[in-house]
């Protein structure tokens, strides 16, 4: 079983990486344009998670979060771009889900929120080892 699981794995792994580069990145399209597109919002986010210059930080949390995402979408710059959202992903877990300083009702969620970012950041340090696949604009050369 494991010499079939090997050779799919290694026969699919353009396409097994172009559809993990693909999944990664459509929670972080849409939460960047959310950002970008409703900036009072984001704003306001950042302001009540104690950031200073929280316009500043909502700007730069779009711009990552979409940016970023598309990179690692199209393959372009996958590593720098994999390394940059397993950093803003780190951020966002400490800033967004302080499950340990929050009143126990809200304890239980946070703490899911918080464990599904580190386990984000293990599939972007995943790839930023692996690289894009050959389906992607940073195709290695042959």
């Amino acid at each position: 079983m494991s010499d079939i699981l090997d050779r799919v794995a290694v026969a699919g792994n353009s396409v097994i990486l172009l559809i993990g580069r693909l999944l990664m990145s459509a929670i972080f399209l849409q939460a960047g344009f959310r950002k970008l597109t409703n900036l009072d919002n984001t704003t306001k986010y950042m302001a009540d998670h104690h950031l200073p210059a929280a316009f500043y930080f909502a700007v730069l949390a779009g711009l990552v979060e979409f940016f970023g995402s598309l990179f690692v979408l199209l393959g372009f710059k996958t590593r720098y771009a994999a390394l940059l959202m397993a950093l803003f992903t780190l951020a966002a877990a400490f800033i967004g889900h302080p499950f340990w300083a929050l009143p126990a009702d809200q304890v239980a969620n946070q703490t899911i929120h918080f464990w599904k970012d580190i386990t984000i950041i293990g599939g972007f340090l995943i790839l930023f080892v692996a690289g894009p696949g050959a389906l992607s604009i940073d195709r290695p050369a042959k």
